[in-house]
């Protein structure tokens, strides 16, 4: 499973946590925010926090939320520490 990552859009910060099946939770200056699911690739929606059953509307940050979720790249660790491992042989 994906590790949890942070996204910035505009001058707000996110923590992202997937929790799998294109649902995550998101936090927002550090309080948990939003669980939001990916309904397709530009139409994101918000979990009802009592049920979470999907809400449907259209929500511009949810969506940008989930932009950037797509958008985002995992640095790639591995890579980083076999080079390393490299330069010190």
């Amino acid at each position: 499973m994906q590790e949890p990552f942070d996204i910035t859009i505009g001058e707000t910060d996110y923590a992202i946590f997937p929790e799998g099946n294109d649902t995550y939770v998101v936090f927002k200056d550090g309080k948990e925010y939003r669980h939001i699911l990916k309904d397709t690739e530009s139409q994101w929606l918000t979990l009802d926090p009592d049920t979470a059953l999907p809400l449907f509307g259209e929500d511009e940050e949810v969506n940008a939320i989930g932009k950037e979720i797509i958008a985002y790249v995992p640095e790639e660790e591995e890579d980083e520490e076999a080079n390393e491992e490299e330069k010190i042989d």
